[in-house]
């Protein structure tokens, strides 16, 4: 008998904010994001100017779940048993010959460490979040330029690639009006993020109305954190929840201990001193799992109350909330629209002055699925010595149905279903597409022709 899952039997129901309950314009942000690294490498570091130029199709580059093996260069998508499905050298394809004489028929030599905890070293990088993958790109051109003009054979770009990074979403940018990217988003809300439509704003507040404590932990600070929520929910945006965290910093939220990261009050957006405990509802700043659990289960009056937890990162929320914290999770997968999404026919013979709108189309698609990578969830292994290729699921397929209770495109997609559905969760025993709502991604399914890989 399948097991389901069901809002109703939660007492707490969490969120994380950026692409989860705020869904982005991804066109727009992938190259604003882009742009605002590239800007700082060529700026502050010197590296070659091309790389601010984007052509507009570049971006089906980006595809979650790619691994940066950094020290070479390289872009690995992984099966699920580690082995390498496709590579790129900088943003250059190998040929299955070249991935067999670097990488062999065998687990990756990192394959343990990253799909023990989910996570990245300084060899590595796994790149699963809309706010990193345009870097993927950017890492990719890089190298493409190095081998250009020094020909190195092992890479070190990788601390000035942190340098852009903490340069720009450093805690305090969006206060001093630094870097390219909060200043952007600052004058521009409606460019790059998409309104929260109206079920959903309904579905939060039945959620509260049916007795739920509603959460919202973002890493993002409190001063982005209220731009987007006063632009996606309106200025009350503060009565959906009882407890908000920012600057959470997960990870680490779910797998430090009190001393390590306490919990801290915030005064005109400045973080005060650590709190030995949580004692009530309300807005707070980085914090851990445990003393929040505490304070949920004085809330609720319950031993253990249960938490679902909402959330698009397997690395930040989805994998840690169920490994660490035991958690409900729902995994945020955009790539599920894939197979809705479609160029428009009418484009094809639009006139060139008309293109425009029709290359933000391309983006859109491509973002999706990529035709560089293929399908997120499936790959074609090739045989060896003229064994037939065979199907198989990749990494990123396999940690959804490993860590996630469900997996749905948006949160629009069951707000206007009741609290009482019941949802066929993932489990060992069950198909491996149970779990994904409302429907599994094409790639999944049995019927061969509906794999589309090229």
């Amino acid at each position: 008998m399948q097991q389901h899952f069901s809002l109703a039997d939660c007492d707490v129901v969490g969120f994380d904010l950026d692409h989860t309950l705020c869904r982005y314009h991804l066109p727009q942000s992938a190259r604003l994001i882009y742009d605002s690294f590239a800007q700082y490498l060529v700026t502050e570091k010197g590296y070659d100017e091309d790389l601010l130029i984007l052509a507009p199709d570049s971006l089906d580059f980006c595809c979650k779940g790619l691994v940066l093996d950094i020290e070479e260069g390289n872009f690995l998508k992984l099966a699920e048993d580690g082995t390498v499905l496709r590579a790129s050298h900088g943003t250059k394809s190998m040929t299955f010959e070249e991935i067999l004489e670097i990488y062999g028929r065998r687990e990756w030599k990192h394959f343990n460490t990253v799909s023990g905890m989910v996570s990245r070293t300084a060899k590595y990088y796994l790149y699963d979040n809309y706010f990193d993958l345009p870097g993927a790109l950017l890492c990719a051109r890089v190298v493409d330029s190095l081998d250009q003009h020094d020909g190195q054979k092992k890479y070190d770009f990788w601390k000035d690639m942190v340098a852009a990074i903490q340069h720009n979403y450093k805690i305090s940018a969006f206060k001093e009006d630094c870097g390219t990217y909060f200043p952007e988003v600052k004058n521009h809300p409606d460019k790059y993020l998409q309104r929260c439509p109206e079920s959903v704003k309904k579905w939060l507040k039945q959620l509260k109305n049916a007795g739920k404590i509603l959460l919202l932990i973002t890493s993002s600070h409190s001063d982005y954190c209220r731009l987007l929520c006063e632009h996606i929910l309106g200025n009350d945006f503060e009565d959906y929840f009882d407890i908000l965290i920012t600057n959470a910093l997960k990870p680490g939220f779910f797998c430090l201990t009190p001393n390590q990261r306490p919990f801290r009050t915030l005064e005109n957006d400045e973080e005060q001193e650590a709190l030995l405990s949580l004692d009530k509802p309300g807005w707070y700043s980085q914090g851990n799992a445990i003393q929040l659990y505490d304070l949920l289960k004085k809330m609720t009056g319950k031993l253990d109350p249960k938490v679902v937890y909402f959330g698009d990162s397997m690395h930040s929320d989805i994998f840690p909330a169920h490994h660490y914290s035991n958690w409900e999770t729902v995994f945020i997968l955009e790539e599920l629209l894939g197979d809705k999404v479609t160029v428009p026919a009418k484009a094809e013979s639009e006139p060139l002055e008309k293109k425009g709108k029709y290359e933000e189309d391309q983006l859109k698609v491509l973002y999706f699925e990529s035709k560089q990578w293929g399908s997120f969830f499936m790959d074609r292994l090739p045989g060896l010595e003229n064994a037939e290729e065979t199907l198989v699921h990749t990494w990123s397929c396999k940690c959804i149905s490993t860590y996630s209770t469900i997996a749905i495109p948006s949160l629009e997609s069951i707000a206007d279903l009741p609290l009482d559905y019941r949802f066929t969760r993932f489990s060992s025993n069950s198909s491996a597409t149970a779990g994904y709502f409302p429907s599994p991604p094409r790639a999944l399914l049995p019927n061969e022709d509906s794999v589309t890989m090229k």
